[in-house]
């Protein structure tokens, strides 16, 4: 099945009272927009990140989930309703998920050129969202993450644009970079065998390379609590 654009969410950030915890802002609260919407580099029109030192930039442009993975979470846990832009995605993609989908795809979707670079990692926010202490780390086990564009040609998209493969230049699937990053016990030959990729973002190359010389970058710092 050619994959295609189920739907597009925007969101901006909000304050939540944090209730037993500290206050906090994010942007991970997602709706659902109707027509066409415009991609610039850094954002969708209408969409906006509050963390912009861990969120958004060139590199994070866009974020996107697989539709078929809301099935097996309602089904996983089904006291809660699960719907697109639950796990904070801009697009929802029907028929394409992170074993299929490869560091450095490029894709037409409407006007825009989009690349893939890098899984999408969970954070504390989108357990904090639905009040489920451990779905980050679900997350991180079971692999459906998602994953990041980078925007080489800005553009117009709308829900049911064909998600078109333009161009592969890896085998490394998005599921597989995720695999390695979480590794345990860790393996050096993976990590350099990733790092090295071109199209992988920086933060990403920068902590493979990082963790093989035995420094701890801020990125895995913030991931591993290390």
């Amino acid at each position: 099945m050619q994959p295609f654009l189920s739907s597009i969410q925007i969101g901006r950030p909000r304050e939540y009272d944090g209730q037993s915890t500290k206050p906090w802002s994010s942007g991970i609260d997602k709706h659902l927009v109707e027509g066409p919407v415009f991609v610039s580099q850094t954002n969708l029109t209408g969409d906006q990140q509050a963390d912009l030192v861990h969120h958004g930039g060139t590199e994070k442009a866009v974020l996107a989930y697989a539709f078929e993975h809301y099935a097996v979470w309602n089904a996983e846990i089904p006291s809660v309703d699960f719907s697109p832009g639950g796990f904070g995605e801009n697009l929802t993609i029907s028929g394409l998920e992170e074993t299929e989908c490869h560091i450095g795809d490029i894709v037409r979707i409407g006007d825009c050129l989009l690349q893939i670079s890098q899984p999408r990692q969970p954070c504390w926010k989108l357990s904090r969202r639905w009040n489920m202490p451990d779905l980050a780390k679900q997350v991180q086990r079971n692999g459906r993450s998602g994953w990041y564009y980078r925007v080489l040609e800005e553009g117009t998209i709308e829900a049911g644009n064909p998600v078109e493969l333009v161009e592969r230049n890896h085998d490394f699937t998005v599921a597989w970079a995720s695999s390695v990053m979480y590794a345990k016990p860790r393996s050096t030959e993976d990590d350099l065998l990733l790092a090295n990729c071109p199209d992988l973002s920086a933060s990403w190359r920068e902590t493979l390379k990082n963790r093989v010389v035995g420094k701890v970058s801020p990125v895995e710092k913030r991931m591993f609590g290390e």
